[in-house]
């Protein structure tokens, strides 16, 4: 059964998705099994499948679209292919309206001074963060990702930046003691 799917994303992310001398669509098309057909003045991308192609394929290759249409580069993109991974994204005028004052606050306030904010919960949450438009975009292993989106929810609700922190370091260390038990209780 053959797979045809058109997706649009931001004209000044198709670069980004082409890449040098073609290269990351090249790899996109040959780690997913599908032909993209890129329109660079609308951000149209067509993503065609043969028959015999495992159905998961053309679902990761516009994950992995939708990923550098929102942010990403090329390599965490990527990352989407490895284990369990997934792509979500939290549109911030869920939380601010549609005033563009109150999102560009907010992406402050998840970005933070340097960069360090974003920094930190990808560090604590195991997961890359992107911070574009008006939209955040988190790709990880779902539990990672579940505890990024408390992060950049509480965050965007006004919480400290101490205080989210403090709770991620927590659900680390509770999923540490969780993995510890799993091995004490394995039978040898």
């Amino acid at each position: 059964m053959s797979f045809e799917k058109i997706i649009r994303i931001p004209v000044d992310r198709v670069g980004a998705l082409i890449g040098k001398s073609g290269k990351v669509k090249l790899q996109i098309e040959k780690n997913c099994s599908v032909k993209l057909n890129i329109d660079g003045e609308s951000g149209e991308i067509e993503i065609m499948t043969q028959d015999n192609v495992d159905e998961m394929q053309p679902f990761k290759a516009m994950e992995i679209i939708s990923a550098i249409g929102r942010g990403f580069s090329p390599e965490n993109a990527m990352k989407l292919l490895a284990g369990e991974n997934l792509l979500h994204v939290i549109d911030l005028r869920d939380f601010a309206g549609k005033s563009p004052q109150q999102i560009e606050r907010i992406k402050g306030r998840i970005i933070g001074e340097g960069g360090r904010a974003r920094t930190n919960m990808e560090n604590l949450t195991n997961t890359n963060i992107s911070v574009y438009g008006k939209t955040v975009s988190i790709i990880g292993e779902p539990h990672q990702i579940k505890m990024a989106v408390a992060a950049v929810t509480s965050i965007s609700n006004g919480s400290r930046h101490g205080v989210v922190y403090g709770k991620l370091e927590a659900d680390r260390r509770r999923q540490k003691i969780d993995r510890m038990q799993l091995w004490e209780n394995k039978d040898v």
